[in-house]
């Protein structure tokens, strides 16, 4: 199995530009099953998971080219029940062609999608969701899911603010006739950048980034192909600033949204880390001691995001004092921890929620793994950061949310190496 070996204790220095985001191309992709037209999609982030969701659109009939960061794909026919299962069940991202298919042809019939494991991820807000705008789920095998029923235009409460359940509401009803109205939806950066995706392809959409999103569509609307940028990923983004603050590094992070990321400046500020926000660039400069975080508490967008709080928390095994965190959303985002310890961390957790960091450590070299994606990048920051030689394992889960992870680090100085 491939890994990373990383030789810590190097600041990065230098530039780093952010690629698109991941977590908007995917149901933007999505997305393009709802014309015949051809769309042609930029900013597209060169990872597993595009990949993945391409092959898995492939077998239902797109035809598609994908280079230098930039696909032309076009779904003239759908053809449904040839999605292999091997690939559904790599990601959960698979779910999002659920709203696009009902919408499109009145059925969906998919194997039921995997992901990364952070504890329950169970379906039930996306069945709601579609038996809200009149979708019904059929009985089919334990490992597939199957809806039938042309979505009609109405209203749709989420139980929670679900990212995808959002995402697949909004699909399922970007071809209904009249006005449906999506209430508790979520806002992250990623749901609105599908909602202009949508806009330009001639959706009637409003209330893009509020929790209550309307959709308008006249009897006669037909959608039409588009061309489109996909927005910067700001959980790369984070990444980099993070990675560098830990390494007492002097980094500009290029191609920024900053307000994408203002929990994380508050906490950073909170902590004392030296850095400058200039347009769409973020400089971190060697800071030296950093403070302890009083509390860092993830939560749905503009709050702190989940997907975040692992890397910081690499951060703080390296501040002075006790810092506190809390996991809102995920029971099993605290899986790294075992291995942060066997770097010498100093982590009490008091419960699957809720941990306390105390720093600063030295932290060690040794063999861990990524248990997700978000983990895996958290271990090559502490490796960054550690003495002597870590090797990362289970590297797929960084390569299905990195774009050349690796390579970028190594541009900034970092000693890392991908092992076959």
């Amino acid at each position: 199995m491939p890994s990373f070996v990383v030789h810590g204790g190097k600041p990065l220095r230098g530039q780093v530009a952010i690629g698109g985001s991941k977590n908007a191309a995917l149901p933007i992709l999505a997305a393009t099953l709802l014309t015949d037209q051809k769309c042609v999609i930029k900013n597209v982030p060169d990872i597993e998971d595009i990949h993945t969701m391409l092959t898995i659109m492939k077998s239902l009939g797109a035809e598609f080219s994908f280079q230098n960061h930039t696909l032309e794909i076009q779904t003239r026919q759908i053809e449904q029940g040839k999605i292999p299962e091997n690939l559904a069940c790599k990601m959960r991202a698979s779910i999002l062609l659920l709203g696009a298919l009902v919408a499109r042809t009145g059925y969906a019939k998919l194997p039921y999608p995997g992901g990364c494991v952070l504890g329950s991820r169970p379906i039930d807000t996306h069945e709601g969701v579609l038996r809200q705008l009149g979708v019904n789920r059929l009985p089919g095998k334990e490992n597939e899911v199957i809806f039938e029923g042309g979505p009609h235009a109405g209203e749709v409460v989420l139980s929670e603010f679900s990212v995808t359940g959002t995402e697949n509401a909004i699909l399922a009803a970007a071809l209904t006739e009249g006005q449906t109205v999506i209430r508790l939806a979520a806002v992250e950066p990623h749901v609105q950048d599908l909602c202009r995706f949508l806009k330009a392809l001639g959706v009637n959409v409003f209330g893009i980034g509020t929790h209550t999103i309307k959709i308008k569509n006249r009897p006669d609307q037909k959608l039409h192909g588009a061309t489109y940028s996909i927005t910067p990923d700001y959980l790369e983004a984070g990444t980099f600033v993070l990675a560098a603050a830990l390494t007492g590094g002097d980094v500009v992070v290029k191609n920024v949204i900053p307000h994408d990321l203002d929990a994380l400046w508050n906490l950073l500020k909170e902590m004392g880390v030296n850095f400058e926000i200039k347009g769409k660039k973020v400089h971190v400069r060697p800071t030296g001691k950093i403070k302890a975080c009083k509390r860092l508490q993830t939560n749905v967008f503009p709050g702190y995001p989940t997907d975040l709080q692992p890397p910081f928390v690499v951060l703080m095994t390296q501040a002075e004092g006790e810092s506190f965190v809390h996991e809102t959303l995920f029971e099993g985002r605290f899986a790294y921890f075992p291995d942060l310890i066997k770097m010498s961390a100093k982590i009490k957790i008091l419960d699957p929620h809720e941990a306390i960091i105390s720093g600063p450590v030295k932290l060690a070299g040794g063999k861990v793994k990524s248990w997700d994606i978000r983990a895996g990048a958290a271990m090559i920051l502490a490796a960054l950061a550690a003495e002597g030689e870590t090797e990362v394992c289970d590297i797929h889960y960084i390569d299905r949310g990195y774009e050349r992870f690796d390579e970028k680090l190594r541009k900034l100085g970092a000693d890392i190496v991908r092992l076959p």
